[in-house]
């Protein structure tokens, strides 16, 4: 069984996953009690489907971009894990997951997240034999800078408050906003992902993984 990890934001998830199903899946909003708050969350949702800690076999953990504040809690209580229960570790770029979670297409795909301090980290992607292709780094930037950024059709998914959507609706018409539901951060998705990696046998070193940090850059036309 493989634990996943999402605490990027303030949106944080957890998810059991076992390469067939999803045991379980958990999101909630916190209000900045990451610390507090994950650990009795694993617990519970390990004893909702009558599993415990001994069951795990890998961990993964979104390493961002997000909060800073966020994502060293996630990264240090998967970490603590890692390296205790002598477990691989696989660590996925949390925009990997928004991006993954949206039926691949032709157009591009601008997969965000928000950053602190209004503004928002966006991942460009484009369609591949194998889903979602990143392109690039990401880039720290705002809703306004997006919406001049595009100039083709182009999905846009992720968390946006509803300021910000409004703003990407009225700037361009090429801009397909994704709905709010398809936008929430899957841990499942996460899950999948690392599963995949873990079976192709790509792992982390758990002392130095570390979080994915912004750029300041322009984004694709």
């Amino acid at each position: 069984m493989l634990l996943a990890v999402d605490t990027s934001t303030a949106q944080l998830g957890l998810a059991l996953y076992d390469g067939a199903a999803v045991a379980a899946e958990l999101t909630w909003t916190s209000r900045a009690r990451h610390t507090v708050e994950l650990a009795p969350a694993l617990s519970g949702l390990l004893k909702r489907v009558g599993l415990s800690m001994g069951d795990l076999s890998a961990l993964a953990v979104a390493i961002g971009p997000g909060s800073f504040t966020s994502l060293r809690v996630g990264l240090a209580f998967v970490k603590g894990l890692a390296l205790a229960r002598h477990l691989p570790l696989i660590g996925v770029p949390t925009l990997d997951a928004v991006a993954a979670a949206v039926p691949v297409q032709e157009i591009p795909l601008a997969a965000v997240i928000q950053a602190g301090r209004g503004r928002i980290a966006v991942g460009w992607y484009h369609a591949s034999e194998n889903g979602w292709t990143a392109e690039g780094q990401a880039e720290a930037t705002t809703a306004d800078q997006l919406a001049e950024a595009i100039h083709h059709p182009t999905l846009v998914v992720g968390e946006l408050s509803a300021e910000e959507r409004h703003r990407l609706v009225r700037k361009r018409k090429n801009i397909q906003l994704v709905s709010p539901a398809q936008s929430v951060r899957r841990p499942a998705v996460l899950a999948e992902l690392a599963w995949d990696r873990w079976q192709a046998g790509h792992v982390d070193d758990a002392a130095s993984l570390a979080p994915i940090y912004l750029h300041v850059e322009g984004g694709p036309s």
